[in-house]
């Protein structure tokens, strides 16, 4: 059965192996060709070469911190709904870490811990539509 996310690329940034482990298998057999990074410098050099449709961003990296990440992924000049599409992925639970991402393009932002399966829905909502959705995704 194909998805939204047969043929993308996304590219999963954490600095928890067990989150990396966790995301890349919900995406196995998705159709989507994945790639990891563990720290911000590396997410920015991995994203220059693969090029992502979309990126899971954790916001708290070593290195470079997910919104610096966010921020060089955007750029001034993209906007929200800008390839790649960027998820932001947190354990802050306060909205001034989400109002920050938001100022920066975000795409969509999930608080952890959350339903794997709302954050497919939303990757898939966003690959094919080609378009975001403002309201964040509760756990």
């Amino acid at each position: 059965m194909a998805t939204a996310l047969d043929g993308k690329s996304i590219l999963v940034v954490d600095d928890d192996p067990d989150m990396v482990t966790a995301l890349t298998m919900v995406l196995d057999g998705t159709g989507a060709t994945i790639q990891t990074a563990g720290d911000g410098n590396l997410a920015i050099e991995k994203a220059a070469q693969f090029d992502p449709d979309l990126v899971i961003l954790d916001a708290m990296l070593p290195k470079r911190s997910g919104f610096l990440v966010l921020e060089k992924l955007k750029g001034t000049t993209r906007k929200k709904g800008s390839r790649p599409l960027v998820i932001m992925i947190t354990g802050n639970e306060g909205k001034r870490h989400q109002t920050w991402a938001e100022s920066l393009g975000v795409d969509g932002y999930f608080n952890k811990p959350f339903r794997m399966e709302r954050l497919v829905e939303r990757m898939e909502q966003l690959l094919a539509n080609g378009t975001t959705l403002r309201e964040s995704q509760p756990a």
